[in-house]
């Protein structure tokens, strides 16, 4: 307060000592002993009319070290507080008793290394799990249900799983983790499932490449069960799995991509129990008729199964045969058996419960071998059934007779939207014949014939009628009321 005196405010702090030392000078005063300066007192230089610079007294001068420096700058209170909050949220997570706009400040500010302990059940703020996100993963949150805390969590989850060892890994390193995900992850994809076998050292007597699969379950170990996980979250809706190792290089042994029967009857007993589950895949994991017939003996009459897929594996007509049974005791939309072994009889099984069944709108038997026997089975059942909107028959050996009665069937379903024939032997003549069912059809939007021997000029009169309906469905899209059904005096039907 010293340092902002003013010169009007001086006298006031005037010592007799300084008033003796001006008579003196003046020759009214004879006292001259020296008397002590107060240091603490600063007075500016005083410029004043009949004083010089010998009768002003040495003054100390303060020079400010930062010629910028400026009470401006100095940071609030608020802002220290919140700094001290987020060095220190990890022991003392203080966020809920913040304003809301002190609450975004710590949360812009927090690291995304902090233990999922502390920020699972706390935080909610998208942009945090987002940071969190894109610190480990290239972000498709779209994926997830738009939701980055979600994706944080179900990533996570997933990278524990396919890093799971068993014997190895301790199994508490994704049960602890149930409790902080349980409300977040509505989808498992895991890709990858290790064998016990790839932290063991090799044994004498390992079976070779050419050992057979019987043979490897006598000393294999069954991979991570998922039941526990499984049973505690409340909110899955989809599992899709792939049983084997990726990037094994020469480390390459059958056994890496061996799924057991006791993996089989677990993951059966813990599909069953989790009826939440919309979509089940599990895919290239050497799924055979005994093991697929297990699967789907525990999804019958589930609650909320709309999508199986088993594709990529070794089913056979057994195995389609319980997925037939399938489609009369479940709400099934969508059935994925591309690239099995099935044949004829399997397929005339699935003809048979297609034709009754009302739920089912994609079927997928690419790449199997049902030839002509089959696809004509599915043929005849198609003009019954009501429901079933795509249909991929690529890669099955068909030919001709099946082409023919697939015309008939495009002349008379209203519900067909898209048809899959490539890569088989449909030939000239059943061009010919599916361009003349194309002529009665208005709902057909997709159908590809890609090296199916049909003629180029059938196949681009297809196309320009697939195009003339998919202009059609564009305009009923636009103005659906202009295409309901008329009335007395509807917009196709003027009165007069």
């Amino acid at each position: 307060m010293q340092d902002n005196l003013t010169p009007q405010l001086m006298p006031a702090f005037s010592r007799p000592s300084d008033t003796a030392q001006d008579q003196s000078t003046t020759g009214k005063a004879t006292s001259t002993a020296p008397q002590p300066v107060n240091p603490t007192v600063l007075i500016p230089p005083i410029k004043s009319k009949g004083l010089n610079a010998s009768n002003v007294r040495r003054m100390r001068r303060i020079i400010a070290e930062d010629a910028e420096w400026s009470l401006a700058i100095v940071p609030l209170l608020s802002e220290l507080c919140i700094q001290h909050i987020v060095k220190n949220f990890q022991n003392n997570p203080v966020l809920k008793q913040l304003l809301p706009e002190h609450q975004q400040k710590v949360l812009d500010h927090l690291s995304p290394d902090l233990p999922l302990t502390v920020t699972a059940n706390l935080i909610e703020d998208e942009n945090y799990w987002r940071r969190c996100c894109a610190q480990r993963w290239v972000c498709h949150v779209a994926r997830h249900g738009g939701s980055w805390k979600r994706m944080f969590f179900e990533r996570h989850l997933e990278n524990l799983l396919k890093q799971f060892i068993p014997g190895t890994t301790d199994p508490t390193v994704i049960l602890d983790l149930l409790p902080l995900c349980k409300n977040y992850v509505r989808r498992i994809q895991v890709d990858q499932f290790l064998h016990p076998s790839v932290s063991a050292p090799p044994r004498d007597g390992d079976q070779s490449d050419s050992g057979s699969e019987g043979e490897m379950e006598e000393y294999s170990t069954d991979h991570y069960q998922l039941r526990d996980l499984v049973a505690g979250l409340k909110h899955l809706e989809e599992l899709d799995l792939v049983y084997g190792v990726k990037d094994c290089g020469m480390n390459f042994e059958w056994n890496l991509f061996l799924f057991t029967y006791h993996d089989c009857h677990s993951l059966a007993a813990t599909i069953k129990a989790c009826h939440t589950l919309k979509v089940f895949r599990l895919t290239r994991s050497r799924v055979d008729d005994d093991k697929a017939r297990i699967l789907i003996r525990s999804l019958l009459d589930h609650p909320a199964l709309e999508e199986l897929d088993l594709s990529h594996n070794l089913i056979g007509d057994r195995g389609v045969r319980a997925a037939a049974k399938l489609l009369s005791h479940s709400r099934l939309r969508v059935l994925n058996l591309a690239n099995n072994q099935v044949r004829a009889p399997g397929a005339q099984s699935l003809a048979h419960a297609l034709a009754h069944n009302t739920n089912l709108v994609t079927l997928n038997l690419r790449l199997n071998c049902i030839e002509d026997e089959g696809g004509q089975a599915l043929a005849h059942a198609l003009q019954t059934n009501k429901c079933l909107t795509t249909l991929h028959l690529g890669g099955n050996e068909l030919s001709e007779p099946t082409a023919t009665l697939l015309s008939q069937v495009l002349s008379v379903n209203t519900v067909l939207t898209s048809i899959n024939l490539s890569c088989n032997h449909i030939g000239l003549d059943g061009g010919k014949q599916l361009l003349e069912g194309m002529s009665d059809n208005k709902t057909l939007l997709e159908f590809d014939l890609r090296l199916s021997d049909v003629a180029q000029e059938s196949e681009y009169l297809i196309g320009q009628a697939l195009q003339a309906n998919r202009e059609a469905a564009r305009q009923r899209a636009l103005n659906p009321s202009h295409f309901m059904s008329p009335t007395t005096n509807g917009p196709e039907n003027p009165a007069g």
